[in-house]
């Protein structure tokens, strides 16, 4: 086991090296595209590649029916996104229109991800030359055809979304929670079947990740969370979209991206389990505008930091026996500016605590 942890370790750094090729060749602005495109097509080829020998093996005839797919939770790939096509194509001037082709195609059989996949492949910015390096990266890689392979790019692309919260310094929050806080808040709530998760400010979907894998590992099945999102940013919200889309996690993440004070696109749900990273003291939130709303039930939150306007949106929004669990800055559990020291007092006197956790540096 120690031998494949390694392995692994070694391979997730593998394709975040291969992506270091593109560094310096296009825009910052799109590096991040770039490369979370390329493993979205790898993820959700390689693993429709296994369930298309599976079904030609069993020689019934439904290697291309799209539900011998979906009832196994894997993306059905139209033929001209598959890796294949791709990899034939890595060292051709036209590597780049057959990537956004890819993504069209994709977006034309699932309309959840309409607009929402990268298609900025065949930009004049882009050196085809790296791209084709970039391709043959990702074409030799050894998938291998075992279920552990398949989480293996799952890791893949959480660690490269590390690596750009690293890179991106400390905005990489807005769309990253280290796996380990995740697990920790996910382990503590134990979400179970048939239930509700919501994430008020989801950044690439981690939440929803931990606690699908956390009920699969427990003796449920993944697809059975009904999963609820929402993200004010349109990158994060499109990434956190196609993260759903390569784990097979149906999720309803609203029309489009959207401040979630402003316009709740959630606005009559009752979750079971709600867990979030929101950003730790935001301020200029809009609490000008918002000081009659229904939410702030233990007070109006003040206009320099949205911490209580946070949990206060949770509150609201979680239904009977529902649990929460958030990270918050240290401040969050002792500072009394703007009325936040009321606030905190109504919310313990009310009985809603059951623990705090203090997560090291």
């Amino acid at each position: 086991m120690a031998e494949r942890n390694t392995a692994n370790i070694g391979f997730e750094k593998q394709i975040w090296d291969a992506a270091c090729v593109l560094w310096g060749h296009i825009p910052a602005a799109d590096y991040r595209k770039v490369i979370i495109g390329l493993i979205f097509l790898r993820y959700i080829s390689s693993a429709f590649e296994r369930r298309y020998k599976e079904l030609i093996t069993e020689g019934e005839g439904f290697e291309d029916d799209p539900d011998a797919y979906e009832e196994e939770n894997i993306f059905f790939v139209p033929e001209k996104a598959r890796w294949s096509i791709i990899a034939s194509a890595a060292h051709t001037p036209e590597i780049g229109m057959v990537i956004d082709d890819a993504m069209r195609a994709i977006e034309a059989d699932n309309k959840k991800l309409k607009n929402v996949l990268p298609k900025n492949y065949a930009s004049p910015d882009l050196d085809k030359r790296v791209l084709g390096d970039v391709v043959d990266l990702f074409t030799n890689m050894d998938m291998g055809d075992t279920e552990e392979s398949k989480d293996l790019l799952g890791r893949t692309y959480e660690y490269c979304i590390a690596q750009f919260a690293a890179y991106e310094g400390v905005k990489g929050g807005e769309f990253y929670t280290p796996a380990s806080v995740v697990k920790t808040i996910v382990a503590v709530l134990k979400p179970f079947s048939n239930c509700r998760v919501y994430d008020p400010c989801c950044g690439s979907g981690g939440m929803f990740v931990q606690s699908a894998k956390f009920i699969q590992a427990h003796s449920g099945r993944r697809g059975t969370i009904a999963v609820y999102g929402q993200e004010s940013n349109a990158d994060t919200w499109k990434m956190a979209k196609m993260n759903m889309a390569i784990r097979g996690i149906d999720a309803d993440f609203g029309p489009y991206q959207a401040d979630t004070f402003f316009n709740d696109l959630h606005s009559n749900l009752k979750a079971d389990f709600i867990m979030a990273n929101p950003p730790f003291n935001l301020s200029n939130w809009g609490q000008e505008k918002l000081k009659e709303d229904k939410r702030w039930k233990y007070g109006i939150p003040p206009a320099g930091n949205a911490n209580y306007a946070w949990i206060q949106h949770m509150i609201h929004h979680l239904a009977p026996n529902g649990k929460i669990g958030l990270v918050l800055a240290n401040g969050a559990l002792s500072t009394q500016s703007g009325g936040e020291g009321e606030i905190r007092k109504k919310i313990i006197e009310d009985d809603l605590i059951e623990g705090i956790i203090a997560m090291p540096t």
